[in-house]
């Protein structure tokens, strides 16, 4: 049987080390409200990086994550914070098995201030819509 996976490593500057031990209480509630949904979200890990003073937070995949769960720790932490700027990942989609259709991935632009986002991809989707000719 095989095994799907989704994963992804990125920072996110939250402005100073106070915000950063703030954050962290965010993520938690967050990660308390998916468990509670039907089937739960997949996490994903969240650490301070001291080597970036402190500001930065390190969000990354264990073994699988959800990109949406990132874009929502993300943009709560945005507005907890008054940030402002882009903020962008990319993440890639595996498999532990050769399986057609099973690798890909994506990325995903904030705009920090609004919330709103910018630009997204999935390479699935564009690579479907590239074969039946449907995308130029």
């Amino acid at each position: 049987m095989a095994d799907y996976f989704t994963h992804f490593s990125c920072v996110l500057d939250v402005g100073s080390p106070e915000n950063a031990a703030r954050a962290l209480d965010l993520y938690n509630r967050l990660s308390g409200e998916n468990a509670s949904e039907d089937p739960p979200s997949e996490g994903f890990d969240l650490s301070i990086v001291p080597a970036h003073g402190g500001t930065c937070l390190w969000i990354r995949d264990d073994v699988t994550g959800d990109p949406e769960h990132v874009i929502q720790v993300v943009k709560r932490c945005a507005a907890a914070f008054s940030l402002t700027g882009r903020w962008g990942f990319q993440y890639a989609n595996t498999c532990s098995q050769p399986r057609i259709d099973a690798f890909g991935g994506g990325a995903h632009v904030l705009d920090l201030a609004t919330g709103e986002t910018v630009a997204w991809t999935y390479t699935g989707e564009w690579l479907a819509e590239m074969l039946d000719g449907s995308r130029p």
